[in-house]
């Protein structure tokens, strides 16, 4: 057996961590943990196991000259920008339906990387990712390379940003199956996930390669944790940004 610790400090980081209006980031993200997004566009960055997954699509899909990255990991000073210069330009309901506040935005984790079918003119704030073609093709396969599609249409009440096709979100594998499965958002996800606490029955999920097993665990301030697991299963913690972590375990079969 081995023993994996954490702390208060984990809330705020991790794959599953939330951020919108209501869980603001709590940390900037150190350049060490960013990487481009690809050779010809370097100034985009994301999380640099972000940027593995995706890769790992567009070289399946062999799309690197029909999808293209728009907008990837900004610093505050950068989603400042960006959202008062919507402001100025598209005035504050456009903004408020598409434009983060500064401290809220999702690219400020490295995490979200806004997509777009490429094309001779391509919207910054809303670039076009259609529901068809090579577009529907990675939206498919990303859920298995651990991506969402943050922003559905119809939740917009629970994400408080309207509909956002090109804008995928790396939660890590088995959770994008998960929320695809069970039609949730980030937002819904995060509460479900509290139906599965430590001291209590964990959520198990399978497929071909791996057996998953999740569970939360509540962290108080100041507080810290440990649990033992066994020597052969693979795990990740995550916060959520709120008030607690979620613990990852998975065993691959032989």
């Amino acid at each position: 057996m081995r023993t994996i610790r954490f702390g208060t400090s984990d809330i705020s980081n991790g794959l599953l961590i939330l951020v919108n209006s209501s869980h603001p980031i709590k940390r900037d993200i150190p350049k060490k943990e960013l990487a481009p997004t690809r050779s010809d566009t370097s100034d985009i960055l994301l999380e640099r196991q972000t940027v593995k997954m995706l890769s790992k699509i567009t070289t399946l899909l062999r799309c690197e000259n029909e999808i293209i990255p728009v907008s990837g990991y900004r610093n505050m000073l950068e989603q400042r920008t960006i959202y008062m210069n919507s402001l100025r330009e598209n005035g504050y309901d456009f903004t408020q339906k598409y434009v983060a506040v500064p401290g809220c935005s999702e690219h400020q984790t490295g995490l979200a990387i806004d997509l777009a079918k490429n094309g001779d003119s391509i919207d910054f704030i809303r670039p076009d990712f259609p529901y068809t073609g090579i577009c529907m093709r990675f939206r498919e396969l990303s859920i298995r390379y651990g991506f969402i599609e943050r922003y559905p249409a119809g939740r917009e009440r629970i994400t408080q940003i309207s509909h956002e096709p090109w804008h995928f979100r790396y939660v890590g594998y088995p959770h994008s199956e998960i929320m695809k499965n069970g039609f949730l958002t980030l937002e819904e996800y995060i509460t479900y996930l509290k139906q599965f606490p430590y001291r209590g029955s964990h959520m198990r999920f399978k497929d071909y390669r791996c057996d998953f097993e999740i569970f939360y665990i509540s962290l108080h301030e100041g507080r810290e944790g440990a649990i033992e697991i066994p020597n052969n299963i693979f795990y990740r913690i995550s916060g959520n940004n709120e008030d607690g972590v979620v613990i990852t375990l998975w065993k691959k079969r032989l």
